[in-house]
């Protein structure tokens, strides 16, 4: 609760001092546990050069196959799906589809307004690794496309509409024992 509270302060601080985070879709919390939930909140913290926000698309990264899209009242909910070759067992239940995107649309985010779009994630076995979800910001009149993934070397900020990401932490002990 305290590191949410922590990180959405940090977010509201880049919007009011007007740091280059101003003109990008955001992970408000980039620090997610490898193999575990964790709480994916994009937040869109403007329209499209004065226009509305109505719709907001996020590209599930193929990595994760477990994803639950929090409901946003006053939008529409959609996703959609893609096949798992092969399909993937856990905790007993077999998934053959997962999602590939997940689509709010009806509502309207004015041009100086900020909002999450939140989903829960597990997160791949993967220690370290940065993970980013391609998001198209539809408006009123045309769109952004905060899709740009850095090259080996670049930072995220350099770029005109990079991605929104997470990093995975250090992997867990394995479960079991005595």
């Amino acid at each position: 609760m305290t590191r949410n509270l922590l990180s959405s302060a940090v977010f509201a601080a880049c919007l009011v001092l007007g740091s280059s985070a101003w003109g990008h879709a955001l992970s408000v919390d980039k620090d997610a546990p490898a193999g575990g939930w964790h709480l994916v909140q994009i937040g869109i913290p403007h329209g499209c050069a004065g226009n509305a926000t109505t719709g907001v698309r996020i590209r599930i990264p193929d990595d994760i196959f477990m994803v639950r899209p929090e409901v946003k009242a006053g939008w529409d909910l959609s996703m959609n799906m893609r096949k798992m070759q092969p399909p993937i067992t856990s905790e007993g239940v077999t998934y053959s589809e997962s999602i590939d995107e997940i689509i709010w649309r009806g509502g309207e985010l004015g041009d100086l307004e900020f909002d999450r779009f939140n989903f829960l994630a597990l997160m791949p076995r993967k220690a370290n690794a940065t993970i980013y979800f391609l998001t198209i910001q539809e408006c009123v009149e045309g769109e952004n496309k905060w899709v740009e993934v850095p090259e080996e070397g670049r930072n995220w900020g350099s770029y005109a509409h990079p991605a929104p990401f997470v990093t995975t932490g250090e992997l867990p002990p394995p479960r079991g024992g005595n």
